[in-house]
Order: structure tokens, then C-alpha cells, then sequence
């Protein structure tokens, strides 16, 4: 019964992904013309990462609009940009990351790949998760900021060397469907293939690495995941700390002592997995009910 339920769960995730990608990914024809879409909805961010050269892309991924604006000539702040981060990130938190970002789906339906070794972190976990911390700092804020060409224009630093969603999403589409860049691709667009190449072969065999370790969207959200809208409880009255949570977690949190670890990604696993029912959605912000106020008075 527990494992039909839960591949119930992963069949609505799996659902929500791939409808959310549908969503914001649909414009077909630039897919079939190797086109951008430019009209009014590229001017809205998205929750997850997604491109704004992505031929399919009908909004603009919030870490590429911020690193247009801090990198530019004419603006330094954007309270739009910023203001979408905060609001996502207070509602959801990483709940964006675990059922809304469609390269999270991709790595999700990897990992689902039989592979030999299977394992949930690479070594040396606990120093690498700060990773994305680092690069969020110095790639999409301070070097944008501070590196200028001789026009005073600054380079979205992550979304050019960095970002595998925008290269497997947007560089590789756009390069196949047109001639003129194929003749002008080099060593950078060389360099970020083999990058996403290499984070698709580890997202078989370790769960998530990039949003692990490498994704600044990611260290945004995480900053909210304990003080979201949306967020977990454990009933320390119910939790006997056996463990189960954080061996079906593939965050590999302990949930009995930080349900709300800046790495959950709001997969639910860890509820349906927990035999005493100890983990829950926070009931904090749910109205009192009819017992609980006659108990008060």
C-alpha cells in the first residue's frame, strides 16, 4: 500500500514537471525555426531556470534577467527581479526546485536510470554544498557588477560559462538549426557541452549534483526554506528518531532535526515514508480548530 502511494507521489511530481516545462517551454515554432521568442511574456521571470535563448522559452529565468541588470551599462538593481526571488522564495522556498525547475526534472528521470552505484552525495558533501553559495556571490552578483568590457557592459558570467540548463536548452537547439553558428562555435561552447555532459553521466549515478552543489537559483530559495509559507513540522511527541526519513531522503537530510534544511527540495518522500506519520506540512498557518480552541478556553 506505502509503495503504491508513493509511486502515486512520483507519478504527480513527474506530472507537475513536465507540465510546468510545457508551460514555460512551449513556444514550438522556435524549436522548429531555431528562433527566440521575443514577445511581451519574455519580459516575466519563471520560478526555475530557463533560458531566455531557449527557442521554446515564453518567460525569462530569474538568475539570467538579474545578471542583465546587475552587468548593465543603464540599471544596478532591479526590485522586480529581486522582489520575485523574495516572493517565491517565502511562499515555496525550494519547493521551486523539486517540482517546478525542468532541468531538476531532468536529473530526476537520470537518476532514474539503473546504474551499478547508486548514491545520494559526492564525496566530500558537506564542504561542496556550499559551492552554490560561491557561485551565486561571485558569478551572478560581483563579477557582473565588476568586470566591464570597454563599453561599461558587464557579462552574465554564469548563464555564459557555467549554466547546463541554457546549453543543453538553448546552445544546442539554436547551433543545430543554425548554420551561421556552427561556423562560429569554439572552445567555450566546447567547454560548456562537455560540462553538461559531465553533470548528465554523475545525475545517474549521484542524485541531483548540480542542484546540490553547483546551482545559485538553488541557494536563493534555500535561504527561505525555513521561514516559507510552505514548509515541514516534526511531532517530536510521534518521532521515535529511527531514521527512516533520511534514508528515503535523497537530500540526505535528517529530517527529525532540521525539517527544514536548506537542501529540501519539498519532495514529500520523507512523509510518506515515516511510519509513525511524525512528519508533516507545517500546520502553523492553518486555522485552529474547534477542539483545539475549546482546549484554550
Amino acid at each position: 500500500m506505502i509503495q503504491k502511494m508513493q509511486q502515486a507521489a512520483d507519478r504527480l511530481r513527474l506530472g507537475v514537471q513536465i507540465a510546468f516545462t510545457a508551460l514555460t517551454n512551449g513556444y514550438l515554432w522556435g524549436f522548429l525555426t531555431g528562433k527566440i521568442y521575443r514577445g511581451p511574456l519574455k519580459t516575466v521571470c519563471v520560478p526555475g531556470l530557463n533560458c531566455y535563448s531557449c527557442p521554446g522559452a515564453l518567460g525569462s529565468c530569474p538568475i539570467g534577467s538579474l545578471q542583465a541588470v546587475l552587468g548593465s551599462r543603464d540599471y544596478k538593481f532591479s526590485f522586480y527581479i529581486v522582489g520575485f526571488l523574495m516572493l517565491m522564495g517565502s511562499v515555496f522556498g525550494r519547493l521551486v526546485c523539486g517540482w517546478l525547475c525542468p532541468f531538476g526534472m531532468v536529473q530526476d528521470l537520470l537518476y532514474k536510470i539503473p546504474a551499478r552505484k547508486k548514491r545520494k552525495n559526492l564525496p566530500g558533501h558537506g564542504a561542496l554544498i556550499r559551492a552554490k553559495y560561491v557561485i551565486l556571490m561571485v558569478l551572478v552578483i560581483l563579477l557582473p557588477l565588476t568586470v566591464r568590457d570597454l563599453s561599461g557592459q558587464g557579462s552574465p558570467w554564469f548563464c555564459k560559462y557555467l549554466c547546463p540548463s541554457g546549453t543543453l536548452s538553448a546552445g544546442i537547439p539554436l547551433v543545430l538549426k543554425n548554420p551561421s553558428l556552427q561556423k562560429a562555435v569554439g572552445i567555450l561552447f566546447s567547454w560548456k557541452v562537455a560540462l553538461l555532459v559531465a553533470i548528465l553521466i554523475f545525475s545517474v549515478m549521484v542524485y541531483r549534483p548540480f542542484c546540490k552543489y553547483l546551482c545559485p537559483l538553488g541557494a536563493v530559495y534555500s535561504l527561505f526554506n525555513s521561514v516559507a509559507v510552505y514548509r515541514y513540522e516534526v511531532d517530536q511527541e510521534k518521532c521515535t528518531k529511527c531514521g527512516i526519513c533520511k534514508r528515503t531522503c535523497k537530500m540526505d537530510i535528517k529530517v527529525w532535526e532540521q525539517p527544514n534544511s536548506p537542501e529540501c527540495i519539498r519532495c514529500g518522500e520523507c512523509i510518506r515514508a515515516c511510519p509513525e506519520h511524525a512528519v508533516r506540512k507545517s500546520r502553523l498557518h492553518s486555522a485552529p480548530s474547534a477542539d483545539s480552541w475549546t482546549s484554550k478556553n
